[in-house]
């Protein structure tokens, strides 16, 4: 058998860990301990959208697989890892992936590394400032036939193309829209018009995502590795907490 090492891809899970701006606090409470029962069981309340995770098409699209119904295979293969480094509000566009090293090539899974994920935490930087996909990234992705697809930020789509801006149940953050306005003097529906077209593009073609990519991700980035990063089997899922791991040949 050969030698692997396995890299951590996954930022910890946990009481009050950062959560995206709409969703309510994770709460972990000890249904036994040890001084009182000597044993340690704990009951978790959580939404699955939170740390590390992979969106279910039914997520964003009516009628679309569940958790249950993706196969496994979606969520391992050959995947490389590849640095893109991005500031604030920046979109990730066609020509960064097309340099990209290693060489995406159709099947691969690809991990990002903007080196957002070094903001990780529960804070306007991380949740609002990021960059991100956007359409022009999807169709490049989607035409280049690509297994799955794990940025180091907050969504597959950037965050003025999501609910913080004024999209679907948003503006979550007007002052968010203001600030970019007053950075840009354009509206953010001018530069950001659709709600999330990475995530219906990706996930409607097959492509599955990871969210909140980290973890060990500088330690790879660069190299082609295996990538492996299962949800729970769950029934009706629209999304799994996962544990994502690199497998690299020693």
């Amino acid at each position: 058998m050969k030698k692997v090492k396995l890299y951590d891809l996954s930022q910890p899970f946990g009481d009050k860990c950062p959560l995206w701006p709409y969703f309510e606090d994770v709460k972990i409470e000890r249904v036994h301990y040890h001084a009182k029962s000597g044993v340690l069981s704990q009951r978790v309340t959580t939404v699955m959208h939170c740390t590390t995770h992979a969106d279910s098409p039914a997520h964003v699209i009516e009628g679309a697989m569940y958790t249950d119904e993706i196969p496994l295979d979606k969520y391992y293969g050959t995947g490389v890892v590849v640095s893109i480094p991005k500031g604030k509000w920046e979109k990730i566009m066609p020509e960064d992936l097309e340099k990209a090293t290693p060489k995406i090539e159709k099947g691969d899974i690809v991990i990002i590394n903007t080196g957002w994920h070094k903001y990780w935490g529960d804070n306007v930087t991380y949740f609002c400032y990021s960059p991100g996909l956007y359409r022009e990234a999807g169709e490049w992705l989607v035409e280049k036939g690509v297994k799955a697809v794990g940025v180091d930020q907050q969504a597959l789509d950037h965050p003025l193309a999501t609910a913080i801006a004024p999209h679907g149940p948003g503006p979550l953050r007007p002052d968010v829209c203001k600030e970019y306005k007053k950075e840009t003097g354009r509206d953010v529906l001018e530069d950001f018009p659709e709600w999330e077209p990475c995530h219906r593009l990706l996930l409607s073609n097959g492509i599955m995502g990871w969210e909140n990519v980290g973890g060990d991700i500088d330690l790879v980035t660069g190299k082609r590795v295996t990538i492996a990063g299962w949800p729970i089997r769950w029934t009706k899922g629209d999304g799994s907490i996962v544990r994502l791991v690199a497998i690299e040949e020693e």
